[in-house]
């Protein structure tokens, strides 16, 4: 009968709960939506936890800014965590029941960049997802008849959602979805860009800029690699407890000084940190961030999102030997190492309860973002 089930279920609408954005600037609602059947190479998911993101809170609060501007009304949530409800027509790497994370960034296994080891970048479906739809140029959530926009492709503040099965990794059954959720987006960038795009070496100098999930995970990723000095730098002092928790060995507030934080830091260190971290994605940070790099070998990576912002850098601070990288979802190959990620989590070599500082019901969703807005949080992690 579970055949006949999956089969009955993959076909028909599922009524269900969302959080929905009709317009910019305003307030989420929560809705009754339709949640349509998965067509080809797509999967049906319950969604059991989300974080709340600052991207989601962006591209609300200041779509256009340093967002580009996306189609209204959407739902919004990019980072979670569910199971499989039903499969569309040439699945074959997803069944019902399985646990699975969504991922904005899809890894199809088959393409140029797939198959580069440098990057992991792909791009399938991806203009498309950047607009909020799916491969046929439809979504699957809609309000009365009217079609609702999956953000980057995976509207996890609804209870279901549909995502094409090359945006989909499969996870082990024993994983805690409440807590993994987290591994979607921001503990993976930053972590990422510490071990894998920064490739952090031991008892190297690293400056974290920013110390919130993003930057908190950066700070883990550099304790991981073995740094011997891990500065955060916040202008919050609230979050620095928590940034020596995962491994700061000092936190320095830019507005105690006179100085610009980049002087501080150089000064600090003899001549610049080996790495810094950028993790705001303000133009003006990552400038202050690859300035208090070492001269003759310092990296930068930026970790923080803005899609519209431009850098102003002197010609000589990248000449005498600097390296300025950037990061996309930590660098990590979205499939296939996002349940890597669950394993070293399993195995206590990564922290994620230490991230998440509340947790709330979808209908509290608003809540979450003031708690984001105004610093009090690091991550809520949104029941459904």
């Amino acid at each position: 009968t579970s055949a006949t089930t999956a089969s009955k279920s993959s076909t028909s609408v599922i009524k269900c709960k969302a959080a929905v954005a009709w317009e910019p600037g305003k307030p989420l609602t929560i809705q009754d939506v339709d949640v349509a059947p998965p067509k080809v190479h797509e999967v049906r998911i319950k969604i059991v936890a989300t974080g709340v993101c600052h991207t989601d809170w962006e591209y609300l609060y200041e779509s256009g800014k340093g967002m580009k501007s996306r189609p209204f009304p959407l739902v919004l949530g990019h980072e979670a965590a569910g199971i499989v409800e039903s499969v569309g027509p040439e699945v074959t790497k997803f069944s019902p029941g399985d646990k699975v994370i969504p991922l904005f960034l899809p890894q199809c296994g088959e393409c140029e960049r797939c198959r580069s080891p440098k990057t992991n970048q792909c791009r399938k479906n991806w203009a498309n997802m950047q607009l909020g739809v799916m491969a046929d140029g439809t979504s699957r959530i809609s309000y009365k008849n009217q079609q609702l926009y999956q953000f980057l492709g995976v509207s996890s503040f609804s209870q279901y959602t549909v995502v094409p099965d090359t945006s989909l990794t499969k996870i082990r059954c024993d994983a805690p979805l409440d807590k993994v959720c987290l591994l979607g987006c921001g503990v993976s960038t930053g972590y990422g860009a510490a071990v894998k795009t920064a490739k952090v070496e031991k008892d190297s100098s690293c400056a974290v800029f920013g110390l919130g999930a993003v930057g908190l995970a950066a700070v883990m990723g550099c304790q991981v690699a073995g740094a011997k000095r891990i500065i955060g730098v916040d202008i919050n002092p609230d979050k620095f407890e928590k940034a020596r928790v995962f491994g700061a060995t000092e936190c320095i507030n830019p507005r105690d000084h006179e100085k610009a934080i980049q002087e501080v830091l150089v000064e600090k260190t003899g001549g610049g940190v080996d790495y810094a971290l950028e993790c705001v994605g303000s133009p003006v940070i990552m400038n202050a961030a690859l300035e208090s790099t070492a001269e003759a070998w310092g990296t930068c990576v930026i970790a923080g999102w803005t899609e519209t912002e431009t850098m102003n850098i002197m010609v000589e601070k990248i000449l005498m030997g600097r390296t300025l990288k950037g990061t996309y979802f930590g660098g990590w190959k979205s499939v296939e190492d996002v349940p890597k990620l669950v394993d070293d989590y399993m195995n206590k070599k990564l922290k994620l309860d230490e991230f998440i500082t509340h947790n709330l019901t979808l209908d509290q969703i608003n809540v979450a973002f003031d708690l984001l807005k105004s610093g009090k949080s690091i991550r809520t992690v949104i029941s459904l």
